[in-house]
């Protein structure tokens, strides 16, 4: 069984050939409106959502399937208390394939472990969020033409951002990329990305304060929010949400050729005399998501009985406990998995240091 529960578990090969399927289905969209008639998707979504759970509704609509779901963990079985792998176990009945939206980090991937059908990973707390990194992906390929030799610069909450987690993983992957992290210190780059992804992959990275000192030298401005709901201290939100806005007197130091992507909601990060630069593509990137998750679906659809696609995030019980509390294996009754990379042990769930 394929599953899609974080950018690494798709080869650069397999990549590529789902941007060249969504930009073929961008090309020909009536040649894909009954591809996936009788199949059904099921939308699994415990935390809000709008572009995210509209862009897959959308996505299995014009490829001519049906959806089914829940936008509110509330309304659903979760309510009285059953578990992740059970809600899977049920919906494995109903439908084809499913897409989980959950706060707590692991869920999807624990998901996986019971599943009959292929799991897509809709953003699992602040962990991983692969499937906003393959319309990032699709985004720059059809803005700048290539995916090499790239200098990105990542602005804003990098510390709990998991749509920048998740680009840096895709990214390291391609040639002569180069990253410029742009965030106030309380909302650096955790050191384990720089460590164990930047580092171990031979990336360059540096830091910055401003937007105006680098945004000259970057070929895509990847802007993000600073998320108030992943805060505990609303007077450290109060004090840092304003720090890094991109207007339009900053992008006149902007390369001609450079493109402005963000995931999205904005809240005042980007301000709206930027929208008609002809460089803002951040909408357009919301379109892209669309195609790029009915690419998603075919391929995991057609690659669901292949032998030779594996999927295994492996890991073992080693006897300790993870120190996320917000990971999946400390809420849910989930066997533990760790594994070791020289002497660092790690939750395979959430990916977090065990001590």
């Amino acid at each position: 069984m394929k599953h899609l529960i974080d950018p690494t578990d798709l080869s650069v090969s397999e990549i590529a050939e789902i941007i060249a399927l969504a930009e073929d289905i961008i090309a020909n969209r009536a040649k894909y409106s009954e591809v996936c008639r009788g199949k059904k998707l099921a939308t699994l979504f415990y935390e809000p959502s709008t572009r995210t759970r509209l862009s897959f509704t959308s996505a299995m609509m014009e490829l001519g399937g049906n959806v089914i779901g829940f936008a509110d963990a509330k309304s659903s079985s979760v309510s009285k208390g059953e578990t992740v792998q059970d809600t899977v176990r049920v919906i494995n009945c109903f439908a084809d394939i499913i897409a989980m939206r959950h706060k707590v980090e692991g869920a999807p991937l624990a998901a996986t472990e019971v599943s009959r059908t292929p799991i897509i990973n809709a953003g699992d707390g602040s962990h991983s969020h692969p499937t906003q990194t393959m319309t990032d992906l699709l985004t720059i390929k059809r803005e700048l033409g290539t995916l090499n030799n790239l200098t990105i610069g990542l602005v804003g909450d990098l510390k709990y951002g998991r749509t920048v987690h998740s680009l840096i993983k895709a990214m390291t992957r391609y040639e002569n990329t180069k990253f410029v992290l742009i965030s106030p210190p309380e909302l650096a780059l955790p050191d384990y990305i720089k460590r164990d992804v930047c580092d171990r992959y031979g990336v360059e990275y540096r830091e910055a304060s401003d937007i105006e000192s680098v945004i000259g030298n970057v070929d895509i401005l990847y802007m993000t929010r600073v998320q108030q709901e992943r805060f505990t201290d609303l007077e450290e939100y109060e004090r840092v949400k304003d720090c890094f806005v991109l207007d339009a007197a900053k992008m006149r130091g902007a390369k001609e050729r450079m493109a402005v992507l963000h995931p999205l909601p904005r809240v005042n990060e980007i301000a709206i005399d930027v929208d008609n630069d002809p460089r803002a593509a951040y909408f357009r990137q919301v379109e892209n998501g669309k195609f790029v998750r009915m690419a998603l679906i075919l391929k995991l659809l057609e690659w669901q009985d292949d032998v030779t696609r594996t999927f295994d995030h492996g890991g073992v019980d080693m006897g300790c406990k993870c120190p996320n509390p917000l990971c999946i294996s400390n809420l849910e009754p989930v066997r533990p998995r760790f594994e070791r990379s020289e002497d660092i042990v790690r939750c395979v769930y959430c990916e977090w240091e065990a001590k």
